[in-house]
């Protein structure tokens, strides 16, 4: 899921083209860009809902028989990854607790990588209390998940990614140490970039630390 503080960016911006286009041509896979719901015209839980459904469109192919011939013939839904950053790493987040919670029959989600994810805790947070009318104040578990909600992620692996000198450097730090205490009984990894911002990776993808970023997240693809 693409980034851009739920109103801006899209699957179809150049940038994040390329960065999966990237992803797809080094880790040998399929996949799927999501074009979601942005505030204001469609405030959030739009997103969420949108990305949900793009999720159960291609689940839809489990059993060889969907709409896209693509999906039937290619896609292992035995090795289902979601991914996204900044706040397509929330949305992925929130999609994982959506499968632990309402399951997805015959597929198994393997892993969630997050690369430096919204996820509370930041002056963003009004932000994120605007573009959504109906929240649930700063403890909305969409944007900050208590140990109740990070324990219902429906996958085995979780790899996050956090830079120095983002402002949501410690919330991605935080996420990771509450994740390890929630009762979860998957495996988190977290990846540190020093030195760099915000999605640094998106700006130069042949930028040496990108280049690493992107090596070790095919890793985790890859790995058994």
């Amino acid at each position: 899921m693409h980034g851009g503080g739920f109103c801006m960016q899209s699957a179809f911006t150049p940038r994040y083209h390329n960065y999966v286009e990237t992803l797809v041509a080094e880790a040998n896979i399929i996949a799927v860009s999501v074009e979601y719901g942005l505030f204001p015209d469609r405030p959030i839980p739009a997103c969420y809902e949108d990305s949900w459904a793009a999720l159960k469109y291609v689940v839809s192919h489990v059993n060889g028989d969907g709409p896209e011939p693509w999906f039937n013939d290619h896609v292992d839904f035995g090795r289902v990854f979601i991914g996204g950053d900044s706040a397509g790493g929330n949305i992925a987040h929130n999609l994982a607790v959506r499968v632990g919670t309402d399951g997805l029959p015959e597929v198994k989600l393997v892993g969630v990588i997050m690369v430096h994810p919204f996820l509370g805790g930041t002056e963003d947070d009004q932000m994120w209390l605007c573009m959504c009318p109906e929240n649930g104040g700063l403890d909305d578990p969409r944007m900050r998940p208590g140990k109740e909600h990070l324990a219902r992620l429906g996958c085995e692996r979780v790899l996050m990614f956090v830079a120095e000198k983002d402002h949501l450097f410690l919330v991605g730090k935080r996420y990771y140490e509450e994740l390890k205490k929630s009762g979860w009984g998957g495996n988190v990894e977290i990846v540190e970039n020093l030195g760099e911002g915000h999605c640094f990776h998106l700006r130069d993808l042949k930028y040496e630390k990108a280049v690493d970023l992107i090596r070790k997240y095919v890793s985790f693809l890859k790995q058994e």
